[in-house]
C-alpha cells in the first residue's frame, strides 16, 4: 500500500502516488527555475503544465485513478529534461564551472538527472480503427481513421466533407435490357450513409494515443499576409512558404479555385497559438528541448533594414499628410481622434470598393473567356451580347491571362492596402510586395510581347463598294428605316448619307469597310458582312444596323449607305432615318426638327431644299425654280 497526494495540474485534480509526487517536484521545479528569466514566464509555465495534463489524463483509463510513479518517469522521457538543452547556461562566462565530482556529491539538489532515452524500441503491434472519442467533433469516425493511417484529422474531415458535396457518378444505360434502365450513384449520399455505417459498427476508443510522427496543419500567425494557411501549409509539408503562395495565386487564376480553397482551408484550420501547437505545426515533439527552441524563435528581434532612397521618396508624401492628419487630431483632441477614425474607415471603405471592383474585373474576364460562367457570352454595350469566339479568336490565351493579371494585382494591394488602413499595420510584407511587383512587370511584359500581334490583325483596311439602281418612275420615295436590332445579336449601326446627283436613276451605294492582315484579307472580311433593304412600289426601308454575331470574327466591320438622288426627285424622309443619317441636313441648312413625314424634298444644282417647310430659308435662283415646277402638286396644297 502506498501513500498517494492529491495536485491541481491546470486546473484538473490528480491523485499521484507519494515517490511520483517528489520526482514530479523536482522536474517541475528545475522548469520553473530554467524559464523564469523569459519574458511571459507564466504563460510558458502555464502551456508546459496543459502539455503535462494531458499525458496524465491519457494514463488515466480502464478505471486507473492514480498517477505512478512509472507514469511521471514516461512523462520525463517524453518531454526530456532541462538537460537536454542546457547549453544556453554553459555558455554564460560569468558563471563557474561546476566540478564533475561536486555534481555527483550534490546529486540531491540536481534538477538535471532525468535524461530522455534515446529512442524507444518497443513494438507497437498491430492497429484497429476504431471511432476516437476524445479528438472527435461528429461521432469520432474521422478522427479514428486519421489515428489509423498516421496523418492530421483535418485531412480525413476535408476529404469528408468533398465526399458529401460530390456530385452523382454514372454508370450508362442498359439498353440490351427488356426495358431501358440508367443507373447512376449519388457519391454525397454514399458517403453519407457509409459514415454513419462507420458510425454505428466501429469500437469506441478512449485512449488519446500520441504519435510524434504526426504533423498537423495549422495556421501561422506569426508568418502570415491574410489568414496564416499558406505559412501553415508551407510548415506543414517543409517547403519554402513562398511556393506555397504562389500556387494559390496560380489556383487563383484557374478558374478561382484557390480563392475557395483558401477560405475553406481559413474556416477549419485552427491558429498556432500556444507553443505546443507551433511545435505541432512543424512536426515536432512536445519535448522542453522543443519548446525552448521554439521560445528563442519568437524572442529573436526582427533588425529593420535601412530604407532605401526610392523607398524613403516615394513614401514622403504619404508620410508628411500622416504627420499632418495626427497634428490636427492632436490640436481637435478626443473629438478629432473620433473623427480621424471615421475618416480612416470610410477611405479604407473607398480604397476597398475600387479594388474590389479592379479585382472582379479580370476575374469575370478570365470566366467568359475560358467559357467558365454558364452564360456563353458577354453582356455589354446596351445589354447586346458579343460572341466568346470573338475573343478567343483575336486574343491569345497568354495575352489575356498576363492583361487579367495586370489588373488583377492593383486591385488585391488596394483591398490589401485597404485592410492595413482599417487595422492600422501594414499586413503586406516587403518580400511579398517585390514578389508582387516582379510578377505584375512580368505579366506586363507579357503584354507588350503579345499586344503587337493583336494589332497586326487589323494592320490594312479595305472597302468593298456594292451599287443597287433604284426604279422609281417619277414617284415620290419614301425612306424608312427598320430598327432590326435585337437582344441576342451584336449589332453595328450603319450610316446614311442622301446626296443628289444631275441625271440618272437613284442608286443605294454600299460601302462595306472591314480590316485584316493584308489587304486581301480585309476586302474578303468586308465582303462577308451580311446587309439587306428591301424597296415596295416607292417605300424603301433600310436596316439601320448590320448583325454581326453570325461573322466568325470581328475586325471593325462597318457599312456606310449613300443614297444619291436624281435632281427633282420629290423623296419624303421618315423619322425613322434620324438616328442613322448623316452629312445631310445640318450641311445645308437643315434642323432635325424639320425631318417628318408630311416634308417632301428635292435636290437641285444648290444641295437639298424641303418644298414644304414652312420656315423655308433658301431662296437661289435654282430653289425658286424647282418652287415652281411643283406649285400644282398635291403635297404642296396641303
Amino acid at each position: 500500500m502506498k501513500k498517494t497526494i492529491s495536485i491541481n495540474i491546470s486546473g484538473i485534480l490528480f491523485h499521484i502516488e507519494e515517490d511520483g509526487f517528489a520526482t514530479l517536484k523536482k522536474y517541475l521545479d528545475a522548469i520553473n527555475k530554467h524559464f523564469s528569466h523569459y519574458e511571459d514566464n507564466q504563460e510558458i509555465i502555464s502551456d508546459i503544465e496543459n502539455r503535462i495534463a494531458e499525458i496524465f489524463l491519457s494514463n488515466l483509463k480502464n478505471n486507473k485513478q492514480v498517477i505512478t510513479a512509472k507514469d511521471v518517469e514516461n512523462l520525463i522521457e517524453k518531454m526530456g529534461t532541462i538537460a537536454d538543452f542546457k547549453a544556453l547556461e554553459d555558455a554564460d562566462p560569468d558563471q563557474k564551472p561546476i566540478d564533475k565530482e561536486e555534481e555527483n556529491a550534490n546529486t540531491e539538489n540536481d534538477f538535471y538527472k532525468y535524461i530522455t532515452p534515446p529512442g524507444e524500441t518497443a513494438s507497437q503491434g498491430y492497429k484497429k480503427i476504431t471511432r476516437m472519442e476524445k479528438s472527435k467533433i461528429l461521432g469520432g469516425v474521422c478522427a479514428g481513421f486519421a489515428n489509423y493511417f498516421s496523418i492530421d484529422p483535418l485531412w480525413t474531415r476535408l476529404i469528408a466533407i468533398l465526399l458529401l458535396f460530390s456530385g452523382n457518378l454514372k454508370f450508362g444505360s442498359f439498353n440490351w435490357m427488356p426495358w431501358n434502365a440508367n443507373f447512376s450513384l449519388s457519391i454525397g449520399l454514399f458517403a453519407l450513409v457509409a459514415y454513419v455505417v462507420l458510425w454505428i459498427i466501429l469500437p469506441v476508443s478512449y485512449d488519446d494515443p500520441e504519435d510524434k510522427n504526426v504533423k498537423k496543419l495549422y495556421r501561422n500567425p506569426d508568418d502570415r499576409t491574410l489568414g496564416g494557411v499558406a505559412s501553415g501549409l508551407a510548415a506543414y509539408f517543409g517547403i519554402e512558404v513562398l511556393w506555397a503562395r504562389l500556387i494559390f495565386i496560380a489556383l487563383i487564376f484557374a478558374g478561382g479555385s484557390g480563392l475557395v480553397i483558401y477560405l475553406i482551408l481559413w474556416i477549419i484550420t485552427p491558429a498556432a497559438k500556444s507553443i505546443t501547437e507551433r511545435i505541432q505545426m512543424k512536426g515536432g515533439a512536445i519535448t522542453l528541448d522543443n519548446i525552448e527552441s521554439t521560445i528563442k524563435e519568437n524572442l529573436n528581434p526582427i533588425i529593420n533594414k535601412e530604407e532605401s532612397t526610392a523607398r524613403k521618396i516615394l513614401m514622403a508624401p504619404f508620410r508628411v499628410l500622416g504627420m499632418i492628419i495626427n497634428g490636427l487630431g492632436a490640436a481637435l483632441g478626443p473629438l478629432g481622434k473620433v473623427l480621424l477614425t471615421i475618416i480612416r474607415v470610410i477611405f479604407g471603405l473607398i480604397i476597398f470598393v475600387i479594388g474590389l471592383s479592379i479585382t472582379i474585373t479580370p476575374i469575370t474576364a478570365l470566366a467568359v473567356y475560358f467559357n467558365f460562367i454558364p452564360s456563353a457570352d458577354l453582356y455589354m454595350f446596351q445589354r447586346e451580347q458579343i460572341p466568346t469566339e470573338w475573343l478567343t479568336e483575336i486574343l491569345p490565351v497568354w495575352l489575356v491571362i498576363a492583361a487579367s493579371v495586370a489588373v488583377l494585382i492593383p486591385g488585391l494591394v488596394l483591398i490589401i492596402l485597404a485592410i492595413s488602413v482599417w487595422v492600422k499595420r501594414n499586413i503586406l510584407e516587403a518580400r511579398m510586395g517585390l514578389i508582387t511587383f516582379g510578377i505584375w512587370i512580368l505579366s506586363i511584359g507579357v503584354c507588350a510581347f503579345q499586344i503587337p500581334k493583336v494589332i497586326s490583325q487589323f494592320k490594312s483596311e479595305a472597302t468593298h463598294t456594292q451599287t443597287e439602281e433604284i426604279s422609281l418612275d417619277d414617284r415620290v420615295l419614301l425612306v424608312k428605316t427598320n430598327n432590326n436590332h435585337l437582344k441576342s445579336t451584336f449589332t453595328q449601326q450603319v450610316t446614311l448619307q442622301i446626296e443628289g446627283k444631275d441625271s440618272g436613276k437613284a442608286e443605294l451605294i454600299q460601302k462595306y469597310k472591314a480590316r485584316g492582315r493584308t489587304r486581301s484579307e480585309a476586302l474578303s472580311n468586308a465582303k462577308s458582312i451580311p446587309y439587306t433593304f428591301t424597296l415596295k412600289d416607292s417605300i424603301m426601308t433600310l436596316n439601320r444596323s448590320v448583325e454581326l454575331n453570325t461573322l466568325d470574327k470581328f475586325r471593325v466591320q462597318e457599312l456606310d449607305l449613300i443614297l444619291e438622288i436624281p435632281y427633282e426627285q420629290v423623296f419624303v424622309m421618315d423619322k425613322s432615318t434620324l438616328p442613322i443619317i448623316r452629312n445631310t441636313l445640318n450641311k445645308n441648312g437643315y434642323k432635325i426638327r424639320d425631318v417628318n413625314s408630311r416634308n417632301h424634298w428635292v435636290f437641285n444644282s444648290d444641295g437639298l431644299l424641303c418644298l414644304t417647310c414652312r420656315s423655308e430659308h433658301k431662296k437661289s435662283e435654282a430653289d425658286s425654280i424647282s418652287r415652281a415646277k411643283f406649285a400644282e402638286a398635291y403635297f404642296m396644297k396641303k
